[in-house]
C-alpha cells in the first residue's frame, strides 16, 4: 500500500500555509475578529495543541482495538498556552514542525492499522466531522479529518481564498 493520502494533504497544506503565516504583519496575529473568537495566534496555538494530542492518539491507535481517545478542553489548553502573547514566528514555526512530525507518523502507520474498521469509537464525539457511534469507523478516517480540521482553521487565519489553491 502506498503512501496514505492524508500524508501527501498535510504535507502539501503546510507548505502551502506556512509561508503565508510568516508572511502576515506581527501586529495583525493578535486582532480577535468579535469577542469570545480566537486571534491568529490562539487559532495557530490550537492547532499546535491539536497536532499534540493527535500524534498521541494516532501513535496510541496502532496497539489498541478500539478508536476510543481522551478528549481535551481546548479553550482551557488555549488559555494555558498563553498563545495571545508568544512570538507569532516561534508558534509557526512549531505548528508546521510538529504537523511535519505529524506527517511522519501518519506515514509510517501501516495500511492494515490505518484502515482496520473499529466498531468501537469516541468519533462522533471527537472528529471534527463525526462519525456516527452506529458506524464503524478507521484511524484513516481520522487521520483525514485531522487534516480537514486544520485546512478549516487555515482558512479562519488566512482567509477564504486559501480554499482555492491546488491541493492534492
Amino acid at each position: 500500500m502506498g503512501e496514505a493520502p492524508c500524508v501527501t494533504r498535510l504535507l502539501a497544506v503546510i507548505a502551502a500555509a506556512e509561508p503565508r503565516l510568516t508572511a502576515l504583519p506581527d501586529a495583525a496575529t493578535t486582532v480577535r475578529p468579535a469577542p469570545g473568537k480566537w486571534s491568529p495566534r490562539e487559532v495557530i496555538g490550537h492547532l499546535v495543541d491539536s497536532a499534540s494530542t493527535n500524534h498521541q492518539r494516532f501513535v496510541r491507535a496502532r496497539w489498541k482495538d478500539d478508536l476510543i481517545f481522551d478528549p481535551y478542553e481546548q479553550e482551557g489548553w488555549v488559555e494555558a498556552g498563553d498563545y495571545q502573547h508568544a512570538p507569532w514566528l516561534d508558534l509557526v514555526g512549531l505548528f508546521a514542525a510538529f504537523n511535519r512530525q505529524l506527517a511522519r507518523v501518519m506515514a509510517t502507520t501501516p495500511g492494515e492499522v490505518r484502515m482496520r474498521e473499529h466498531t468501537r469509537h469516541n468519533l462522533d464525539r471527537l472528529a471534527w466531522r463525526t462519525v456516527p457511534a452506529s458506524r464503524p469507523a478507521t484511524l484513516d478516517y481520522f487521520m483525514n479529518d485531522y487534516v480537514g480540521h486544520l485546512e478549516h482553521h487555515l482558512k479562519q487565519v488566512l482567509g477564504p481564498t486559501w480554499a482555492d489553491r491546488s491541493v492534492p
